[in-house]
């Protein structure tokens, strides 16, 4: 079989390898030519691709910007980011120029199917009327299903093979020929009704621990305020054997799907006139934590007789989460700024990335980064980090909880 896929980002190139590796081919389409001259040269953007798996799967695998590539795949999947405008409503620019770009090369037999996560009835409603511009009709001369991803960057316990696939079809054949092709690189597949099961099958999963996650966000604020560890309030709750599920407070959310799939469902339930106040408030609770985390490192700061202003901050890990090097929507950005505008001067440290070039900084040995440093801030936890090396800081605040098996002056957490 030979698959195009149409985005070559977290999603789509780990999904071009499974295919390749499974001994089919794949043609990689991206509109970022510098991506694409990567792929071609054996380098590898994502982290849970190696250059050494890339390397393995050269014969099988074309990274090009060309759409006419796809006319002789057999499938195609579109898996192109969908972010939010500034005013956090859909943005489908990137999946609907994505569309048009099949629709140009669409063949009768193609399945067309779509990843991209977004509101329930864009791939009945947006993205089939682009393909049958091509004067070809869906059911009859292509088919068209939904699969929404479920990547975990930097996650090795629940792979793309073991992690079960939700799929569904416009008809009855379209979710038959998805199912097969799924079947190529998942151990289960999930069938559902329609596309807008899967679609909205997505959101139900990513709404869910926002939700809790605002939650515990929300108890963490509040045991500040009443000075009650939150993190001893959670372990104790964690002993309940049923009845509850583990959540941690943190910095705020961070990646592509939390912080920004809510706000496509209370978009559109929006457009049926719902209000959807349990999902937009948890949105604005989690969005509010990176200005709550930056108080307290003021207000910490100002406990040792220290104002933000011409303190230097240690940053301890910026990406969105521990283990990847993944920035998208990273709290540690927002944290930085508000600190920044403070007169905080700045200094971090990431194993995992190396500039963050809209701050103009550079990641720095730990104890480079400690030195001298008036107060160390643990946004992001990295597998690895020398606690007792951070803890003889004379200031230490911990956004992650990591320190709880330590008790000093200097100590301040979340």
């Amino acid at each position: 079989m030979k698959v195009g896929i149409v985005g070559m980002g977290y999603v789509g190139l780990p999904l071009a390898v499974a295919f390749c590796e499974a001994g089919h081919s794949v043609v990689g389409v991206d509109t970022d030519a510098r991506k694409i001259n990567g792929l071609l040269r054996g380098e590898s953007h994502v982290e849970d691709v190696s250059p050494e798996r890339l390397a393995g799967i050269s014969d099988r695998f074309l990274p090009t910007v060309r759409y006419p590539e796809l006319s002789r795949c057999d499938a195609v999947v579109i898996s192109v980011p969908t972010p939010l405008t500034r005013n956090r409503e859909p943005d489908l620019g990137p999946l609907l120029a994505a569309a048009a770009g099949v629709a140009r090369i669409l063949q009768r037999g193609q399945l067309v199917v779509l990843e991209s996560t977004t509101y329930p009835g864009t791939t009945r409603e947006r993205l089939v009327p682009l393909l049958e511009e091509s004067g070809l009709a869906v059911g009859r001369d292509f088919n068209v299903a939904f699969s929404p991803e479920r990547i975990d960057p930097g996650r090795t316990d629940h792979t793309m093979a073991t992690t079960p696939k939700v799929v569904g079809g416009l008809t009855d054949r379209c979710l038959e020929r998805a199912a097969e092709l799924y079947g190529i690189v998942c151990d289960e597949v999930v069938r559902v009704s329609t596309p807008e099961v899967a679609e909205l099958t997505k959101l139900l999963e990513n709404v869910f621990r926002s939700v809790n996650i605002a939650l515990v966000n929300e108890l963490a604020m509040l045991c500040d305020r009443m000075d009650i560890d939150v993190w001893e309030v959670v372990e104790a709750a964690s002993t309940k054997p049923y009845g509850f599920m583990r959540f941690e407070p943190g910095p705020g959310m961070g990646g592509h799907c939390l912080p920004v799939d809510p706000f496509y469902l209370a978009w559109r339930a929006r457009e049926f006139g719902c209000t959807t106040d349990f999902i937009e408030l948890a949105g604005e609770v989690n969005q509010a934590m990176p200005r709550f985390c930056a108080d307290k490192v003021s207000r910490a700061l100002n406990g040792h007789s220290k104002p933000v202003r011409g303190s230097r901050v240690a940053i301890l890990g910026v990406s969105y989460k521990a283990g990847v090097g993944d920035m998208r929507e990273s709290p540690a950005l927002k944290i930085m700024r508000l600190l920044a505008e403070q007169g905080a001067e700045l200094v971090y440290h990431d194993d995992y990335v190396p500039e963050v070039t809209e701050l103009g900084l550079v990641s720095s040995s730990l104890a480079d980064t400690l030195s001298g440093c008036d107060v160390a801030v643990i946004v992001t936890a990295h597998p690895g980090l020398d606690l007792e090396a951070v803890l003889a800081s004379p200031l230490v605040v911990d956004f992650r909880g990591v320190t709880q098996k330590h008790a000093a002056p200097n100590l301040v957490r979340l």
